[in-house]
């Protein structure tokens, strides 16, 4: 009898894994389950092109329907898994509506949900939250109506709704808990940088402010009360205060969770029980370069490479995962590209004039480069991102003059 493998979770990393089982020449029957009513699609535009009318549902999708037909590939939308258990033959998952579905084998590419408000008035409608498509059309269905936004939360979706808002002429406040913006993502200098440019382009940033009530007439949201009782008008709040890993699905199987919830896998992808992989924004992986400590890593670039590792070691594969953790995020006419983890530098060194909306940012530890953070300066990122794949480095002495191609300066 052919083997059965169960893909739970219909985003990137759920339908590359799909992908690379094929590729890899697995024969048997590959099922992919997910809760949305639509097939797999990009999620990264819904908060940049796809808010700002650059882009369609169409431009989302990541196949076309006669993709999974012709790799016999089964997508089931709309189907929530709610329990999974092991029986003497094989595993079964049941969904919501009691559909079950067998298993020899499980991938769990369940992903992340926004981490909700709890404050008094957080259930009122126009309270908003960028996740998937249907996030992104319910904003989108109230546009026009929009005149003042509210974003609580200071990092990548917040700051990118912020900048189409801003765009399309609307009133835009950033409130946000932490006293600087991406702080969980990017250097200090990155931080001041784009807190200028979000003010310099007419929106209002608060920093260090908490979020007390929201307001609100007649079931809709009017006001957001801060801890000094200040009330910021409201048409439209927009959420962005973190996600939280939906790894309640492998504990129902033993497998080792975070605190957190998210699912703990090895180099390989494999969770604690070796038939089930974990991959995407719900697992807590070690560190890709250095192999040290536990990362969790939100990205497209990670949910594609892990994705293709987990798959692999679905078929016996032993790779190790390796790869460079890149990220990207567009704010108005600003790129800002990122490539390496930067958490714990101990140097770093700023290429080019920031006062010009070009410039890099350099970050090492112990004399060796781990990261940049680059802003519409894609041939630095590049240099960077290509040193970090090959683990060489670029000395910091040497890179402090911007006038030299980073790429002439790469060492061993």
């Amino acid at each position: 009898m052919s083997e059965h493998i169960l893909i739970i979770g219909g985003g990137q990393a759920g339908m590359q894994i799909a992908v690379t089982l094929r590729e890899e020449g697995f024969d048997g029957s590959v099922t992919i389950v997910g809760e949305e009513h639509h097939g797999p699609y990009q999620r990264p535009p819904l908060s940049k092109a796809y808010l700002a009318g650059e882009a369609d549902a169409e431009t989302l999708e990541l196949r076309n329907p006669q993709f999974y037909v012709d790799n016999n590939i089964v997508v089931i939308p709309s189907e929530k898994v709610v329990s999974l258990a092991w029986g003497e033959k094989h595993g079964v998952a049941t969904t919501e509506t009691g559909r079950e579905l067998p298993f020899d084998k499980l991938a769990l590419a369940t992903g992340s949900d926004p981490k909700r408000l709890t404050c008094e008035g957080a259930d009122l409608d126009g309270v908003l939250y960028m996740r998937g498509l249907d996030d992104a059309n319910e904003l989108k269905a109230r546009w026009e109506k929009i005149h003042n936004i509210v974003v609580i939360g200071g990092g990548f979706i917040g700051l990118e709704v912020a900048a189409v808002a801003r765009k399309y002429n609307k009133h835009v406040t950033v409130v946000h808990s932490r006293d600087r913006l991406m702080s969980r993502a990017v250097g200090p200098v990155v931080s001041e940088f784009f807190l200028e440019a979000h003010i310099k382009r007419g929106a209002e940033v608060l920093l260090d402010s908490k979020v007390t009530k929201l307001h609100g007439e007649s079931g809709t949201v009017s006001g957001v009360e801060l801890a000094d009782g200040t009330v910021i008008p409201a048409d439209a709040v927009m959420v962005g205060i973190g996600v939280s890993p939906r790894g309640e699905l492998a504990t129902q199987l033993g497998l080792e969770v975070s605190d957190n919830g998210a699912i703990v896998v090895d180099s390989h992808a494999r969770t604690s029980d070796p038939r089930v992989v974990a991959c995407g924004d719900v697992a807590l992986l070690p560190h890709p370069l250095t192999g040290e400590g536990m990362v969790m890593l939100e990205s497209v670039q990670n949910a594609v490479d892990q994705a293709k590792l987990a798959a692999k070691s679905l078929l016996g594969g032993s790779e190790e995962y390796h790869a460079v953790p890149w990220f990207w995020s567009d704010q108005a006419e600003l790129k800002l590209q990122m490539a390496g983890l930067s958490q714990g530098f101990d140097q770093q060194v700023v290429r080019g004039n920031p006062d010009e909306d070009k410039f890099s940012v350099l970050y090492y530890k112990n004399g060796r480069i781990i990261a940049v953070d680059a802003v519409n300066d894609v041939l630095d990122y590049m240099a960077v991102r290509r040193a970090l794949t090959a683990g060489q480095n670029i000395p910091a002495d040497l890179a402090a003059d911007s006038s030299v191609a980073l790429k002439t300066l790469v060492t061993d």
